[in-house]
């Protein structure tokens, strides 16, 4: 990790903190993502070989601990007192991006957003019995991603990046920025749809559900009057 050479505890912190893609899975560790490949999924872009760099990082600056996951192959990665002490750090950080900095086209992947909601914002109490899946069309992006789809069941949900092999239940088309400004509280599902930007396609009592099962991004509870005008 690169030293700064000073005293001052903003350089020693940004030491460990400011490594890139380091807040990012801290992001996703404080937020209750603890095995390798999860937090894998919930990173795309990143290398498993960089991300087993930065966890080690992390662990031998006290951060993150690591332990072998009683039940199954792998680790588990969970914060020690020094990491769940940076959680204010990280809201701050949050609510300051989501207060002054703007969406723009590059922070518009879908399937991050759809890895958010499956992983840390689904409520399990309001899906189905039985599995729900549901095909996300993005009809602005390139040809190469424009389809994802979504396992949703009680047992374990998951984000599919190529055809499951199930059979669709429900078809969603929408718009990749409307998308993120849904899961964000900036739109309502209900306002997307009357947009155009929202279309979903299947039987009518299960697509009213499907938002109701998103408890929406931690950023959701700020008021759009507190966002920069």
């Amino acid at each position: 990790m690169r030293n700064y050479g000073q005293y001052c505890p903003i350089a020693r912190a940004s030491e460990i903190l400011a490594e890139r893609w380091t807040l990012i899975i801290l992001r996703d560790i404080l937020n209750g993502v603890h095995t390798f490949s999860a937090l894998a999924d919930g990173a795309p872009g990143l290398s498993r070989t960089l991300l087993s760099t930065r966890l080690d990082q992390l662990q031998r600056a006290g951060v993150i601990d690591i332990s072998p996951n009683p039940s199954g192959r792998g680790n588990l990665y969970t914060p020690t007192e020094a990491g769940h002490d940076l959680g204010p750090v990280m809201l701050a950080l949050g609510t300051w991006g989501e207060r002054w900095i703007e969406l723009a086209p590059e922070h518009l992947d879908p399937g991050v957003v759809l890895e958010s909601w499956v992983r840390q914002y689904l409520d399990h109490d309001r899906l189905p019995e039985g599995r729900v899946v549901v095909r996300f069309d993005f009809p602005k992006l390139a040809v190469k991603g424009n389809q994802l789809w979504c396992i949703f069941d009680r047992s374990g949900s998951e984000v599919c990046r190529t055809y499951p092999g199930f059979e669709e239940d429900l078809v969603v088309r929408v718009d990749a920025r409307a998308l993120a400004e849904w899961h964000l509280g900036k739109i309502t599902w209900g306002q997307g749809h009357d947009a155009g930007l929202i279309e979903v396609m299947g039987p009518p009592g299960l697509a009213a559900a499907l938002p109701t099962w998103n408890k929406q991004s931690g950023w959701a509870h700020i008021d759009i009057g507190e966002r920069r005008t």
